[in-house]
């Protein structure tokens, strides 16, 4: 049961760096750092926005209209750290 546990926030992790990674490429693609038309950049960006729809539509049709901020990426980050703090306060249950 240890392994499972260890799987789940290796999971976890994976997620929440690659929700990291989509928010800071949203600022910098926002910021003109990065642009899209950039074949890798594109593929990168549709590629990341294809993986978090999935955890973010949910959440959008949830929130109320913010006015074209989008608070979703920040509700998944506090759901996930949510989710790890359940995860090691029952790690208990793992072993």
């Amino acid at each position: 049961m240890t392994s499972l546990f260890q799987i789940l926030m290796l999971i976890l992790d994976v997620v929440w760096f690659i929700l990291i990674a989509h928010i800071i490429m949203s600022w910098l693609i926002n910021f003109q750092v990065l642009n899209v038309r950039q074949p890798l950049v594109g593929q990168i960006w549709y590629g990341l926005n294809r993986l978090l729809e999935p955890l973010y539509g949910p959440i959008r049709r949830a929130l109320p209209a913010m006015g074209g901020l989008d608070l979703a990426p920040l509700v998944v980050l506090v759901g996930i750290y949510a989710l790890r703090i359940v995860l090691v306060n029952n790690a208990a249950a793992f072993y």
